[in-house]
């Protein structure tokens, strides 16, 4: 499902084999977004972290009972869904910590303004 319905939300995506899953042989488990639209229209790694990456996982994981992490990178915007690999919590705590970008549109504020409102991100964590 987030293969075919992906595209549309995220951009051109492809199949690929994961190493390393704990759930099936790894054949075709993860999902890469070659440049996601999200993360690339927002500009925001505090917006892909909380409006995407935390809520995708917490569904599948808890929701589902699928294990799945989802690794993004700033760098070039891309992004791997890994169906078989659970997120560990020191993963999740560097996701939460990955600093503003320079050229974020809400200059820092989104960060600061919601430090204190924001969910304690660790609650929606795997077992």
């Amino acid at each position: 499902v987030t293969f075919s319905a992906g595209g549309w939300l995220m951009g051109p995506l492809e199949l690929e084999d994961l190493e390393g899953s704990t759930v099936g042989d790894g054949v075709g488990q993860m999902v890469v977004v070659r440049r996601c639209r999200f993360l690339e229209e927002s500009a925001c790694a505090s917006v892909c972290v909380n409006a995407c990456k935390m809520p995708t996982q917490n569904l599948f994981n808890s929701d589902m009972g699928v294990p799945m992490t989802i690794e993004p990178d700033y760098d070039n915007l891309s992004c791997k869904f890994k169906f078989g690999i659970a997120p560990t919590a020191d993963e999740e705590a560097a996701a939460r910590a990955v600093p503003c970008f320079g050229a974020c549109p809400s200059a820092y504020t989104l960060r600061e303004t919601h430090q204190d409102a924001c969910p304690d991100m660790s609650l929606f964590e795997s077992a």
